[in-house]
């Protein structure tokens, strides 16, 4: 396994819509390696998830993982996750407000509204199938990872670019109430 390299915010990759995957490419070696990859890179960066064009590979592959990230201490935990042309429908039309960051936009926070569940339907790495409902706070980050796949950014998504804040100043002026509204979602959807 190796750690790549993570595209920052303007390199064109980052903006293309990524193609979707044969079940024949997914299932090539050269593939899998690629996967573990960009597993690796996830964990290497402490991500909660990483998309394949971030690492310059514009195909609508993701990975998905949150244990005892450092980063992010009040996320619900997340088993790793992979993703193969995963399509996601709201379930509701109720949001809620998340403070994003992003591998590709370091240093960089900012409101974002995310619908509060969503309907994944993808591939796993194997090309099985995979149909389920994802609720509350991690609903949040499987809609930030697929936005990668379709050329989106999380600056894209701010409503209010007064919210963005660095990562210090953050932690100084906004967690707290954050992680206070987090944990009332995350009371609520168990996720």
């Amino acid at each position: 396994m190796a750690v790549l390299p993570i595209a920052q915010i303007g390199e064109p990759v980052l903006r293309e819509r990524s193609r979707e995957l044969t079940r024949e490419e997914l299932l090539a070696p050269t593939m899998q390696s690629f996967v573990d990859d960009l597993i690796e890179t996830m964990r290497h960066a402490k991500g909660a998830g990483l998309a394949a064009p971030q690492v310059f590979r514009p195909i609508r592959v993701q990975a998905i993982e949150v244990g005892d990230n450092p980063r992010y201490p009040y996320k619900p935990k997340i088993p790793l996750t992979v993703l193969v042309n995963p399509k996601l429908t709201p379930l509701s039309a109720e949001i809620f407000q998340n403070y994003e960051g992003c591998l590709s936009v370091p240093n960089l926070r900012g409101v974002v509204p995310r619908f509060v569940g969503v309907r994944v339907e993808a591939w796993d790495r194997h090309g099985e199938a995979l149909d389920y409902e994802v609720w509350g706070l991690s609903a949040g980050t499987y809609q930030h990872e697929t936005d990668h796949l379709d050329g989106t950014i999380f600056v894209d998504r701010v409503a209010d670019p007064s919210t963005f804040a660095t990562w210090e100043t953050f932690r100084a002026h906004h967690e707290a109430a954050f992680v206070e509204r987090v944990r009332a979602l995350v009371a609520r959807f168990g996720a």
